[in-house]
């Protein structure tokens, strides 16, 4: 059951960095594309039926890991507890500029808005990479599971480390640069134009960069933490996974250029399934591993819920999950048409 709710959990942090990733990412596009009042407002209708229900699923995924692995839920949360807050902050700021934005016909109010949430979602993939690379580096668990991290250190990722370093900082640009280009490819699919063009632009200007950074900090990697190799090299079926990220690399960038633009938007998607999934399968059986003593690490076994309450909250999950998914089907159907 543990391992099962193991790939639940990565199944639902999918999730969300599929769906609020690319609206994320057109917070991105609205900060360095856009360039008047009427161009924002397209990119806020881009996401505003949907941006919301993006954000349920970053409950569900808290809320997951908070049922299944309580441990790993009580140990992150007060070793990230400062990273959190300004996580929660920068979500907050985000979801008040996209409602404040229309209310006052102001210039000057509108622009600060668009300011604010441009910002707060370019602020946040780069936090949730960092989070990422603190997972993949390890953090220094002692016996009683819980650490302490400053937020950085001599900014090297041995040592006496902290949350942020050269390599968590690395893996934080590549998830910018990620949900950029997913974010840039969204506003192509919902826009026409000069802000297509433009966004379209950005996009192949953002994939150019990702492709080199993402190849330094997979490398990068795979040197920092053994565990990676350990997994691909024991089962090499696992390389399916980031399999996968090249081909959606590869097809998002082949299909923009055809303007093949929803099937390039669900390349992208199969880029980020790839990653995170190669992350996931890396770092088996750990769900935080320990970078002082491996053998403090928190797994599967050590950290999940008992038996009994796995397989009754798997009674829960199933229709609750049924029910976010069904929704997001519907809204997305729903509000499928180009903004004007």
């Amino acid at each position: 059951m543990g391992t099962l709710w193991f790939c639940l959990a990565t199944m639902v942090i999918t999730g969300y960095v599929l769906l609020d990733g690319f609206d994320l990412g057109a917070g991105v596009v609205q900060l360095f594309v856009t360039r008047s009042e009427r161009e924002s407002g397209q990119v806020l209708s881009s996401i505003g039926p949907v941006w919301d229900g993006n954000e349920v699923w970053l409950l569900a995924a808290g809320g997951t890991l908070t049922f299944a692995f309580p441990v790993l839920y009580a140990s992150a949360f007060s070793g990230f507890y400062l990273s959190l807050m300004i996580v929660l902050w920068l979500l907050i700021l985000r979801g008040i500029s996209i409602e404040f934005w229309p209310h006052v016909d102001s210039p000057l109010w509108r622009s600060f808005w668009s300011t604010v949430f441009g910002l707060a979602s370019t602020a946040l993939p780069i936090l949730f990479g960092i989070a990422l690379g603190n997972v993949v580096r390890g953090v220094p668990l002692d016996q009683s599971g819980y650490f302490f991290l400053p937020l950085w250190t001599n900014l090297s990722p041995t040592g006496e480390v902290g949350i942020i370093d050269w390599y968590t900082v690395l893996v934080g640009a590549t998830s910018l640069l990620a949900l950029a280009v997913r974010g840039s490819l969204w506003v192509v699919l919902k826009s026409a134009g000069s802000l297509q063009e433009r966004t379209r632009s950005f996009g192949a200007k953002c994939w150019a960069v990702l492709v080199a950074v993402t190849l330094l900090m997979s490398g990068v990697s795979f040197s920092i933490q053994p565990n990676l190799i350990k997994q691909f090299r024991s089962h090499p079926w696992g390389l399916v996974f980031p399999a996968l990220a090249v081909v959606g690399m590869i097809g998002m960038r082949v299909l923009s250029s055809r303007r093949q633009d929803l099937q390039a938007f669900s390349a992208s998607g199969l880029h980020l399934v790839g990653m995170l999934t190669s992350v996931a399968f890396g770092v088996f059986p750990n769900v935080l591993l320990s970078n002082s003593a491996p053998d403090l690490s928190l797994t599967i076994y050590n950290s999940a819920t008992a038996e009994h309450g796995l397989i009754v909250g798997l009674c829960w999950f199933i229709p609750g999950m049924a029910l976010a998914i069904g929704y997001s089907v519907f809204v997305y159907r729903h509000f499928s048409c180009r903004v004007a």
